[in-house]
């Protein structure tokens, strides 16, 4: 049997070399507006995993804002790590860090039984050792991800997100009583038009601040017609430090360990997606040693984050999009964000302003974000030859496994628990099934024949032109 592999990208700048895209240093101001365009995107995704778990381990509305304000310190403390790097630790590309959702179902789950929120602390300070401990085996799976993997895997992330945007647009809570109402959609294309227009009609700096500027405009609007509620941020604590084992020591429970192992393994899969997402939208180099570096310094910032109160951190796929929308690669510009995370987190009524940006704004925002991010892999797939392969067949099941879960959430109910937990996620079941496909079709290649599949003979679908 013969057996052919990629070769791996090899690093030809030096680590501060300018002439990599993500080295740019914009001004301090430029840095922090468009900064806090990332903030702006992921806040709602941060703060979601402790409001869940927080509640369904019964505690108090103060424990819960202690988790929140644990789950914006860590979260700015892993995107600076990640983002400026040091020696094995960071990617150092422009990637924000933020508690993954991905682990939320599992943590619920533990956290409903009788070890409560400790044994979930305990179950990710486990996990997230193991984590570090193979990620030099893990990272070497990069060399397995070509254009028409990594393209695939873009679109998915994409796709899997939109849907997010979608119920931000209708208001975020299905059991609200505005639920989907005219006006919470109305806002979210209000938002949309907004950024729309400053992207067509205004150029320069300005052109790129587009979602922050739809943001803001959106959040004005709001509070005209009564959609925006800041009455709550004065009841919160102007300054507070994270209390490291503020709810007492970790427990190990070996059934909780297992299940949270699963889940690093989704969070680094999904990590792995992202870092190669975000360099190939970048143009840079991204080998498995960056990627080790990357993961690492995910895994560093989960098996920490429970000393502070908080669950495990991923890099999050929204912020790829806003690269590639605003065209700014700067990963500074992402670490003057972290920093803006850092200080929410220290300086709670801060985060509770951020907090009160109506939702259907941020939805509307989300349609060109999350939208730009499936476009990124279109592109990505366009570089890749079709023609005498199955490359066609392994974007087409690739992307029908990780759209299963969007389209019907309950379709693996009925499975295990360990298989629910991976391919439950859109993203880690396109990575897995792209990834094994390539494998088969791609990398062995015995037995390959000229026309191998009828998918592949078909032509391709002209557009015919009428003048």
């Amino acid at each position: 049997m013969k057996l052919t592999t990629p070769k791996l990208t090899k690093r030809t700048h030096a680590p501060h070399d300018p002439a990599r895209p993500e080295d740019e240093r914009l001004s301090i101001g430029r840095s922090y507006l468009y900064g806090l365009q990332h903030i702006l995107t992921m806040y709602g995704g941060v703060i979601a995993p402790p409001l869940i778990v927080g509640g369904a381990a019964g505690l108090s509305g103060t424990e819960i804002a202690l988790l929140v304000s644990a789950a914006l310190f860590v979260s700015g403390a892993a995107t600076l790590l990640q983002t400026l790097g040091v020696p094995y630790f960071g990617a150092k590309l422009p990637l924000v860090q933020g508690i993954s959702f991905a682990s939320v179902s599992t943590m619920v789950a533990i956290a409903s039984g009788p070890g409560g929120l400790n044994s979930v602390f305990g179950a990710i300070i486990a996990a997230g050792a193991i984590g570090i401990l193979i990620t030099p085996f893990f990272s070497k799976i990069v060399r397995f991800f070509p254009p028409v993997v990594t393209g695939t895997i873009i679109t998915v992330i994409g796709i899997s997100l939109l849907p997010v945007a979608v119920r931000w647009a209708m208001g975020g809570d299905e059991q609200a009583t505005d639920w989907g109402s005219t006006s919470n959609i109305g806002l979210a294309a209000f938002s949309l038009l907004v950024v729309l227009l400053v992207s067509r009609l205004v150029q320069g700096t300005l052109s790129r601040l587009s979602i922050l500027i739809g943001i803001v405009a959106g959040t004005v609007f709001a509070v005209l017609v009564g959609k925006a509620d800041f009455s709550g941020v004065g009841d919160g604590a102007i300054f507070s430090f994270p209390e490291p084992f503020a709810f007492g020591a970790p427990t190990f429970q070996i059934a909780a360990i297992l299940s949270m192992v699963v889940v690093i393994f989704v969070i680094m899969t999904e990590t792995t997606a992202d870092i190669l997402a975000v360099g190939e939208i970048v143009g840079t180099d991204v080998d498995a040693r960056r990627v080790g570096d990357g993961l690492r310094a995910d895994m560093v910032a989960t098996t920490i984050a429970p000393v502070f109160g908080t669950f495990p951190a991923s890099a999050f796929a929204q912020n790829v999009g806003l690269v590639a929308v605003t065209g700014i690669k700067s990963r500074y510009v992402v670490a003057a964000g972290g920093s803006v995370l850092l200080f929410l987190g220290l300086f709670p009524i801060l985060g509770l302003v951020v907090a009160s940006v109506p939702l259907p704004v941020l939805g509307g925002a989300g349609i060109v974000l999350f939208g730009s991010v499936a476009a990124s892999g279109i592109r990505t797939l366009s570089k890749v030859e079709f023609d005498g392969n199955l490359n066609l067949v392994i974007v087409a099941v690739a992307i029908g496994f990780g759209v299963i879960p969007i389209a019907v959430p309950g379709f693996y109910a009925a499975f295990p628990d360990w298989v629910h937990v991976v391919l439950d996620s859109g993203i880690s079941a396109a990575s897995i099934v792209a990834v094994l496909l390539n494998i088969a079709f791609n990398v062995v290649t015995i037995g390959q024949k000229p026309s191998p599949s009828v998918v592949t003979a078909a032509p391709p679908v002209a557009t015919r032109h009428h003048q």
